[in-house]
């Protein structure tokens, strides 16, 4: 039983003392006629019944039985007297709600907080029913849809207002959502709090900043309410509609900034008032859309500055239980900033996550594109309740999250546009009200100081095309073209782009998937695929596998599984920091480009560049290296030779030295370099001909006889203390990943707490990869130049650990390297 004060005057959680049962749908119509034999089992709210069953060992994540079609009862027991009000922030979906045998709510949005007013009498009783979804869909009558897409099943969930996780096959893993899986509280009477409010920023002339709050007063609370910051104060003033409202002018306020290109600066704002005090964050910037001369760009604008935003689209922190705690989410978006990027997406398949997620952001200083929860379905918007419902769930949304400055695209949904067109539809057919009118209205009125997109993807003559709005971009992906694509198809902003089939490190599959790796029928059933495809993104990878390696890929995968894997692994982020190289390189017209997706909802090699674990692949490593802020990246630009773009994202001007080497297998057989300032926000773009002062056939293109170099190197470095700021490297024929003897070492170093790999190699060595229970490295899978030497930080996996033990290897490298333990 739950124990609150009765005389709190916060807000207890009530996530003690829960309980769960599970009987035939609609079988039990109220709580006075469950069975009395029924089995209770503990149960987690917030929570959902997959965790519940899973933590009483009655259900899997590695074969995860139905859950739809049941209904499952949860109840508690608390003590509490007197006016209250029980809010549900979260229940999962077709829901009945009774307290001390009376019904008091019913829901059927999932994304929907309720609030109810009640009378409690010391000891009460709390039960919750969520209705089979199955059998609710089934007495569903809907008009006729105009298509049906086959992505999502069923194809009257259109009608229900419910995540498409677990309805997606080939996608995610067949999890079924259910149950109370945000926080249930009992909140007193006359209580007030800024996570109700609609707050909004702005900047003011000189530097200022206004910060402006209206927060509902249901309970019409009469005395004194004072808005606070640092020495700042003012009295909210009620409004005529119910609401109370303020205003503070701040002087000097510093511009939030995503963390590539400047500081996240947040301002602590506090309510106060006789029954008790709140405070929350805020941010002050300022978010544009620049449609480029042509109007067919897509770049977003912060503070007046033109940000590439590069990042991936979101998943879930944790698709059994839907956890949404600060700590559920910090090391996964940890981990995104600490990729470099800059942005993340929550697309219109998953949920809205929770505050804990956004503020984070704020913190981080990563951007988030926020789809609203529609994708690929034709909606019922004829539906009165469904209008109602859109309504109601999209400002919930958007109050709870107003004062977020990480919040910098809205979209109406993702693939509603592109699944009418794609099936030939006319134009009229492309968009409604939904995603016209209800969303729109709701964005303007409730964070005008974020830029609405009607869909995901959107723009030019139909709505998917690359070189206009938004795309989604699978030209390299799962279109299988070559990497000129991406010039060619002049992308703007890629939404969605580049999944594959990314393999996990040899621990996790060792560990979490221990069976033979593909071959095995749970690894195929692990790759991602569309419905009804005939081809899966362990395809597509394949195929980038022979492209970039000249290697069959089928006959290696029968004959050494291993090495399949080991090239496998590293030739997706091979192929995406190429992609991104031209992206961000000066004269591109792209805005900014989001992989599909960030995390995989389980083990295997899913589209994830973070495995289920947490642990980063080798992808990711590329990502992190292709993404950062001051950078060096190489374009062929054919008969015109090799171009250099210095990127420099920040706020401070570098002085730099830019250096290119051209390479036989171990010696330079040409050199050059340029010093220059590299101003704050700026590329400069320089030809190879401009570092080496002579003519050399660099990328190989007029091919005057035998090329004479097989490898270009490029290094930017500090100009003032020699510092490595970045490297890349350019191959004029395919890599050669033929195992050869190329001289490799490694040595451990330690100094006081820290461990550093200390690699040195003689000839190059490719996509060299650290591999080490107890220690990840800094960076892995880079390309190591011939004669030279390399230090790699290795950080403990835990907070006590041995000495470092584990082994090196490049991929065309006949030898592992072995260090530690005594090796």
């Amino acid at each position: 039983m739950s124990n609150p004060d009765p005389d709190s005057s916060s807000v207890v959680a009530l996530d003690q003392g829960w309980e769960l049962a599970s009987t035939p749908p609609n079988s039990v119509v109220a709580p006075e006629n469950l069975p009395q034999d029924l089995e209770w089992i503990p149960a987690q709210a917030p929570g959902t019944v997959a965790r519940a069953l899973q933590a009483a060992k009655r259900w899997t994540l590695e074969s995860p039985t139905p859950l739809h079609d049941r209904d499952h009862w949860y109840r508690t027991r608390f003590v509490g007297s007197g006016s209250r009000t029980l809010r549900f922030r979260g229940l999962a979906t077709i829901a009945q709600v009774w307290l001390n045998g009376r019904l008091i709510l019913t829901s059927d949005n999932m994304f929907l907080s309720h609030s109810v007013a009640v009378e409690l009498a010391g000891e009460n009783d709390l039960l919750i029913c969520f209705r089979s979804l199955h059998a609710h869909i089934n007495a569903l009558r809907v008009p006729r849809a105009r298509w049906r897409p086959q992505m999502i099943v069923p194809s009257n969930l259109r009608a229900v207002r419910t995540t498409a996780l677990g309805h997606i096959p080939g996608w995610c893993p067949p999890v079924d959502t259910v149950g109370p899986w945000r926080a249930i509280e009992l909140v007193p009477r006359r209580y007030l709090s800024l996570q109700d409010a609609a707050i909004a920023t702005r900047f003011l002339e000189g530097g200022r900043g206004a910060l402006q709050v209206r927060l509902p007063n249901e309970q019409d609370i009469t005395e004194p309410v004072t808005l606070e910051y640092a020495n700042l104060r003012t009295v909210m003033t009620p409004t005529a509609d119910g609401h109370l409202q303020g205003e503070l002018i701040i002087d000097a306020v510093e511009p939030w900034w995503p963390h590539t290109h400047g500081q996240p600066t947040l301002y602590p704002v506090q309510l106060q008032w006789a029954g008790g005090v709140d405070a929350v964050r805020v941010g002050f910037r300022r978010v544009e859309i620049d449609r480029g001369v042509d109007g067919r760009d897509f770049t977003v604008k912060i503070n007046g500055e033109r940000i590439f935003c590069r990042g991936a689209c979101w998943s879930s922190a944790d698709i059994v239980g839907m956890s949404h705690s600060r700590d559920a989410y910090l090391p996964w978006l940890k981990a995104m900033r600490d990729a470099n990027m800059n942005m993340v997406r929550v697309g219109g398949t998953m949920v809205y996550e929770a505050e804990a997620f956004y503020e984070l952001c704020d913190e981080l200083g990563i951007l988030v594109w926020q789809d609203f929860m529609f994708a690929n379905f034709d909606y019922p918007i004829a539906d009165a309740k469904f209008e109602e419902n859109v309504r109601a769930e999209a400002a919930q949304f958007l109050r709870r999250t107003s004062r977020s400055p990480s919040l910098a695209v809205l979209c109406g949904g993702s693939e509603v546009s592109q699944q009418a067109a794609m099936l030939g539809l006319q134009r009229e057919y492309w968009s409604n009200a939904l995603f016209d009118e209800w969303l729109p209205a709701a964005a303007s009125g409730l964070r005008p100081d974020v830029p609405y997109v009607s869909n995901s993807p959107h723009g030019g003559d139909l709505p998917f095309v690359a070189n206009a709005g938004v795309s989604h971009y699978y030209g390299v992906g799962a279109y299988l073209r070559p990497l000129e694509d991406v010039r060619r198809a002049d992308v703007r902003f890629a939404s969605e782009c580049l999944a594959f089939a990314n393999v996990p490190e040899r621990s996790t599959l060792e560990h979490e998937l221990p069976v033979p790796a593909v071959h095995h029928p749970l690894w195929k059933q692990r790759v991602p695929r569309d419905n009804g495809a005939s081809w899966d993104f362990e395809d597509v990878r394949d195929h980038y596998l022979q492209y970039l390696y000249n290697i069959d890929p089928t006959r290696l995968r029968r004959e050494d599984a291993q090495r399949y894997l080991e090239l496998s692994r590293t030739v997706t982020g091979e192929i995406m920091a190429s992609v991104y190289a031209e992206w961000r390189s000066k004269g591109s017209t792209c805005g900014g480009g989001l992989v599909w997706y960030f995390q995989d909802l389980w083990p295997g090699a899913g589209w994830g560049v973070v495995d289920s674990t947490g642990e980063p692949k080798a992808a990711w490593y590329a990502l992190r290296r292709a993404f950062k802020p001051v950078q060096l990246v190489l374009t062929d630009e054919g008969v015109n030779g090799l171009a250099l773009h210095a990127i420099n994202e920040t706020s401070t001007e570098r002085s730099v030295k830019i250096s290119l080497a051209c390479w036989t297998e171990t010696t330079p057989i040409l050199q050059g370099e340029r010093k220059c300032v590299l101003p704050a926000r700026t590329t400069l773009r320089f030809s190879a001909t401009e570092l080496l002062g002579v003519f050399f056939d660099v990328t190989y293109a007029y091919r005057f006889g035998s090329p004479n170099h097989s490898l270009v190197t490029a290094t930017l470095t500090d100009a003032t203390n020699s510092e490595l700021i970045d490297e890349a490297c350019y191959f004029p024929h395919s890599q050669d990943v033929q195992p050869r003897s190329i001289d490799l070492h490694a040595t451990l170093e330690q100094t006081a707490d820290q461990w550093t790999l200390c690699l040195h190699t003689e000839q190059l060595a490719l996509s060299v990869h650290i591999d080490d229970e107890q220690f990840r490295p800094e960076d892995n899978g880079f390309h190591l130049a011939p004669k030279t030497t390399r230090r790699v930080r290795l950080i403990p996996r835990a907070s006590q650990t041995n000495a470092p033990q584990g082994e090196v290897k490049a991929i065309n490298s006949r030898r592992v390297v072995r260090y530690g333990g005594g090796q």
